[in-house]
């Protein structure tokens, strides 16, 4: 008995997401007389379990891919994201140093601006004290030149009545002063300055042990000798040749002439005053007090 058998047709079709599977089965006509019906519903039976086994096989791999895919996606974007909100984080963390370092630098030129105001306030208080001391100037000047005229007279008085120690150059020194009172180039300032140092270094003279050269006459005859003064205590000199001495007396306003016994002293006198000796005792002549 000769029978022709259509073979069983089966396509599967999977696409990225799903999965097709068309399973044809064409059984065409049995040729022939086919007694036994039990034989034809077990080779269809069959073939529908090959097909569902074939689609559930196919159908669990991908499944599997996929989750396994999705999966590394997902830690992929979550370790992506962590890395922003770590970027953020530093950035926050940098914006958050920088604020707080303007609060400080805020802060701090809040201080330094409120040391200069008051250090301009006490500028404005110090240039209104300079006006104020300006519009009197005029006044001053007009009060402190008559001032210093007098000033030079009475210094000339006091020289020419004092002891003659160095009284050449002591006059000479108040002479240059009233040159300069007449010189247009000194302003009044200045003037008044040099008239207060010629009157301290008349002072210093009273506490001074000073030597010099210069002339002497005695009984009309003009010498060359060494004057020694200590302060204005004593008023010595003493000839070139040590064998002459002399001692201004005040009271008569004359040089008196000195015994043997006050060369020495007189010449060790001129030596420490010359820096030529150390400082010891001296003894020398001096006129009792009236």
């Amino acid at each position: 008995m000769m029978r022709a058998v259509y073979p069983l047709t089966r396509s599967c079709f999977i696409t990225k997401q799903t999965f097709t599977i068309q399973v044809t089965l064409i059984s065409n006509y049995w040729l022939g007389t086919m007694s036994n019906n039990n034989i034809r519903k077990s080779l269809i039976a069959s073939a529908f379990v090959g097909a569902f086994t074939l689609v559930s096989g196919v159908a669990s791999a991908t499944t599997l891919a996929e989750l396994q895919k999705a999966h590394a996606q997902t830690a992929n974007a979550s370790a992506q994201s962590q890395e922003k909100i770590n970027n953020i984080y530093d950035q926050s963390q940098e914006l958050l140093a920088d604020y707080r370092a303007l609060v400080e630098q805020t802060e701090n030129l809040k201080v330094y601006n409120d040391h200069v105001a008051k250090l301009v306030a006490d500028q404005n208080e110090t240039l209104a004290s300079l006006d104020k001391q300006i519009g009197t100037i005029e006044g001053t000047k007009q009060g402190i030149v008559p001032l210093m005229y007098k000033m030079v007279d009475t210094l000339e008085a006091f020289i020419k009545a004092d002891m003659p120690i160095d009284q050449t150059n002591r006059l000479a020194r108040v002479q240059r002063l009233r040159d300069y009172m007449g010189n247009s180039a000194m302003n009044t300032s200045e003037m008044y300055r040099l008239v207060l140092e010629a009157y301290q270094i008349e002072k210093d003279l009273g506490t001074s042990l000073v030597t010099y050269t210069d002339k002497l006459t005695v009984d009309g005859n003009e010498l060359t000798v060494n004057y020694v003064y200590v302060g204005r205590v004593a008023l010595l000199a003493q000839s070139l040749d040590e064998k002459q001495a002399w001692m201004f007396n005040k009271a008569s306003g004359q040089w008196e002439a000195l015994g043997q016994e006050y060369l020495e002293s007189t010449k060790f006198a001129i030596r420490v005053a010359g820096k030529q000796a150390a400082p010891e005792l001296l003894k020398l002549p001096v006129l009792a007090a009236e």
